[in-house]
């Protein structure tokens, strides 16, 4: 499974990534981050049930706190990201908040390189979103348009 492109429709619409309305997408971000978490467990086929049950519950997690999400929250998300890939080194986070609903997330920056195939610079990153008390967290890479803007790959 491609890693967090679902969260990352939530806050970075900067690519026309073609994403879900937002309960879709949190959804999916739920799911991803609960397969995650699940593959932490049991091994085997044990391994998994824990998988399926993580995505399950992750899914409806996710499908909650993507209901919250609006217009402005995905703003200050996508703001927040191209400044974070731009110029935040590795290891550092960047937070962004919405003050009319309370609703936050950060943007990690965790290792920058040049894809051999296209020489375009990238960074994978960490990201985080709290909605109404609940935290989902998903992990992806972005590469440097010629533009300079930042587009989700993976």
């Amino acid at each position: 499974m491609k890693k967090a492109i679902l969260a990352l429709c939530l806050t970075l619409p900067l690519a026309s990534t073609g994403c879900l309305n937002k309960e879709g997408a949190g959804t999916l971000l739920g799911g991803a981050g609960g397969a995650l978490a699940g593959a932490q467990f049991g091994k085997g086929s044990g391994k998994l049930g824990m998988v399926a049950i993580g995505t399950l519950l992750g899914a409806f997690t996710g499908n909650q706190i993507g209901q919250s999400l609006d217009k402005a929250d995905a703003m200050h998300a996508d703001k927040t990201a191209q400044n974070a890939l731009e110029r935040v080194p590795s290891g550092q986070s960047m937070t962004w908040n919405n003050p009319d609903n309370g609703h936050s997330g950060t943007l990690t920056p965790t290792r920058t390189f040049q894809d051999p195939s296209s020489g375009q610079y990238c960074r994978e990153f960490q990201q985080t979103i709290n909605v109404g008390g609940q935290t989902q967290q998903a992990f992806g890479r972005a590469c440097r348009m010629p533009d300079g803007s930042w587009k989700i790959t993976q």
